[in-house]
């Protein structure tokens, strides 16, 4: 899983740059609004919306931005219709990709996206044709002096998580995804500090990746995630934390 951590970590970082750009709210106003839209405006009875409204609070997103999300979700204000849509397909190397999109032009994202899979040297796949290899998870990634291993194993074991992993610079504690709001708030309430914490999908295998195929890979897993339309992106792919960090500075 050490991919996967060392990437969403440095991800986690540069997510500074995403609020500049104001790409955070619209991403949250979106899912928000689907959420609303597909479960109803009250979050109590809504899980998505609930976790939708939480992710928003903790970017700092004004109570007036969620309540008209969800209006326009639930019909009670006008706006656009959003549509997700879900890319399988294939990077630099044959490393295998998840691209989850909200967008209100179909045609529009399934082009751009395409184009930005052949630009990097990837290619779309068919449905299903990598998304076996992943699972969905809980991860709770927390820098190694915020805790011990022995303290962060016991709220694993008595919250209800699945697997505490040492990934050098970081603890990373797995979940399944009904166990992951129990986890995470018990890791909260003991006061340690996390550098990510989401549910997201965790690749079985991983991909080794060096030189310039893994500078490559890395500028397409970027590209993607500077799509407007582009919510979430899933990779089997791991290479060497010294480069991952040369070629994301």
């Amino acid at each position: 899983m050490s991919g996967h951590s060392k990437w969403a970590t440095i991800k986690h970082k540069k997510g500074a740059l995403d609020a500049k750009r104001g790409k955070i709210f619209t991403r949250l106003i979106k899912e928000i609004t689907i959420a609303a839209r597909q479960g109803g405006g009250d979050p109590d009875a809504n899980p998505r919306l609930r976790g939708a409204v939480a992710a928003a609070k903790a970017e700092n997103m004004p109570a007036d931005n969620i309540k008209r999300a969800i209006q326009r979700g639930t019909g009670e204000l006008p706006g656009a219709t959003y549509e997700e849509i879900s890319f399988e397909g294939y990077g630099p190397g044959g490393v295998a990709l998840i691209v989850e999109a909200t967008t209100d032009n179909r045609n529009r994202a399934v082009s751009e996206i395409r184009h930005t899979f052949a630009k990097h040297g990837g290619n779309l796949g068919e449905p299903n044709s990598v998304r076996f290899m992943f699972s969905k998870k809980g991860v709770i990634a927390i820098p190694k002096g915020a805790a011990d291993e022995e303290k962060l194993m016991n709220i694993v074991i008595e919250a209800g998580g699945e697997d505490l992993n040492d990934e050098g610079d970081t603890w990373e504690i797995i979940t399944d995804p009904q166990s992951f709001e129990a986890v995470a708030r018990a890791v909260r309430d003991a006061g340690i500090e996390t550098v990510m914490s989401e549910v997201t999908m965790i690749a079985s295998t991983y991909t080794k990746l060096e030189g310039p195929t893994a500078a490559q890979m890395v500028r397409l897993l970027e590209a993607l995630e500077d799509h407007d339309d582009v919510n979430n992106v899933y990779s089997n792919f791991d290479m060497d934390a010294k480069q991952l960090e040369e070629v994301t500075s």
